[in-house]
């Protein structure tokens, strides 16, 4: 695999005083992950959604750096696992973090292949002609879709629309099990990773339009930002941008 370029930014938004929001950038390996990119929007009072955002971070690059496994799913899976279950006892053991997860959504690219993970509502688009949503949301209006009882376009605004059914620190069971894809890269791909601060507040084929146009992948995110602070910025907004 040639070079990959990535950039990511992470905003508070204009209705939110706290950025619950962690990002994590490396091109380099972090132990046998060749590379690794993640989005983590935190949940919970006080700060304890900053608090499990960074921390999920940190967990799961230490876990990717200890395992003796090398396959990339493997890793993911074992180690957002693992993660979970810190958390959850992180937030047990505090009364200010009670209640407190977070999101996950991380991706590492080996051999032309995305391995990618996810737990709740944050999302990893493939971007190129045209967009495609890879992860599927844990969120009470996804499965009313699945189910045939929302219409895709009626969720996009449904008043639950923030209510998920899936996060990271909430249970310790397995019932935080994530969500793994594989997808083959071609020539021209990007990948966005994001939180909803940004894919609720800026339609999908809007965000394809900013990432075809900006080939600086600093200027797309910034515009990405800028246009989910225009439309309200009702939420912390994260973007990562990844360039094979």
């Amino acid at each position: 695999m040639n070079e990959i370029q990535a950039f990511g930014q992470t905003d508070v938004g204009l209705m939110r005083t706290i950025n619950q929001d962690s990002i994590f950038i490396s091109t380099e390996p972090v132990g046998k992950l060749p590379n690794l990119f993640i989005v983590a929007d935190g949940m919970g009072g006080h700060q304890a959604g900053d608090v499990a955002s960074k921390a999920a971070i940190e967990k799961f690059i230490k876990y990717a750096i200890t395992t003796h496994m090398s396959e990339p799913s493997n890793i993911l899976d074992a180690g957002i696992m693992s993660m979970n279950e810190e958390i959850y006892d992180m937030a047990q053991s505090n009364k200010d973090y009670h209640g407190m997860g977070t999101t996950f959504v991380a991706c590492t690219i080996k051999d032309g292949i995305a391995y990618i993970a996810n737990v709740g509502d944050s999302r990893l688009y493939v971007i190129n002609r045209n967009i495609e949503q890879i992860t599927k949301d844990h969120s009470l209006v996804e499965d009313m879709v699945r189910m045939g009882v929302l219409a895709p376009d009626a969720a996009k605004h449904h008043i639950k629309k923030n209510v998920i059914t899936k996060a990271i620190g909430v249970v310790k069971s397995e019932s935080a099990n994530p969500d793994i894809f594989k997808v083959n890269i071609i020539s021209g791909d990007t990948l966005l990773l994001c939180s909803d601060g940004l894919s609720n507040m800026v339609e999908d084929d809007r965000i394809k339009e900013l990432v075809r146009d900006n080939s600086s992948l600093e200027l797309a995110v910034s515009k990405l930002i800028a246009e989910a602070n225009d439309n309200g910025g009702k939420d912390n907004i994260s973007a990562v941008l990844v360039r094979p």
